[in-house]
């Protein structure tokens, strides 16, 4: 067991690649607290841990609200008795090119995106340096590290968590408080087929990609688990990009 008595937080954790970690993490002996704003998908994936055996508390968040993740964050000192892992994970897209977005969807997508990893990081640090370290993991994305020909509030705010990330790591690296990202490409997930609706959009992404396919949300969550253990103790600052070759072209 990879994460034998460790408590982890995760933010949009009800559907997705979110759940998927949620759901792996409980089976490597985690005791996971999962927000989100989708409460019936949360609670039922609360319920379907539950059912297996595993420990999940389920709590409303929006990342956009200091409030919500004090919130989560007690919750899960109450419930559990710290916080060792965060999964910065909640995120949205907005398709749009600079001329064509509005100032209301770039402030929505930079709020969610950006200042919502910031203010995970910012509750947990405090819960974190009283245990003696943790592990933080943002999931920014490789549209963070790389242009495209639209989605420029997406890449701005995923530019933005991978540089939060590093300077996270240097603030609290004495504290034992770990803090890495992970850069996905296109990962076949509900969020992925409203980004790309057209059926052909997709099949198109998959004959270009270098391995002739998307992602799946547990080759990411493989990842993060990956981070988030012990195995990775030495690892802080840096950037795991899973993506099947796509930024190596």
């Amino acid at each position: 067991m990879r994460l034998e008595g460790k408590v982890a937080v995760i933010s949009g954790g009800a559907r997705g690649m979110g759940a998927e970690e949620a759901r792996l993490f409980v089976a490597e002996g985690a005791k996971v607290v999962i927000g989100d704003i989708l409460d019936d998908a949360g609670k039922m994936l609360e319920a379907e841990i539950a059912e297996l055996g595993g420990e999940c508390l389920f709590i409303h968040l929006d990342v956009t609200s200091e409030s919500d993740w004090s919130k989560i964050v007690e919750a899960a000192v109450n419930a559990y008795g710290k916080v060792d892992i965060l999964v910065n994970n909640a995120g949205i897209f907005n398709r749009a090119k600079v001329e064509e977005e509005t100032s209301e969807d770039w402030d929505r997508v930079l709020d969610i995106n950006s200042k919502g990893t910031f203010l995970g990081i910012k509750s947990v640090i405090p819960v974190m340096r009283q245990v003696g370290g943790g592990s933080i993991v943002n999931i920014s994305s490789i549209a963070g590290l790389t242009g495209s020909l639209y989605g420029s509030s997406y890449h701005a705010s995923k530019g933005a968590v991978r540089l939060l990330t590093k300077s996270a790591a240097l603030q609290y690296a004495g504290d034992g408080i770990r803090c890495n990202s992970v850069h996905p490409g296109l990962i076949e997930t509900t969020m992925a087929k409203e980004v790309l609706p057209d059926s052909g959009d997709l099949e198109e992404r998959r004959r270009i990609h270098p391995m002739r396919r998307l992602g799946r949300a547990e080759e990411v969550a493989k990842g993060v688990l990956f981070l988030a253990s012990d195995e990775s103790s030495y690892m802080t600052g840096s950037e795991l990009v899973i993506d099947g070759g796509a930024t190596a072209q």
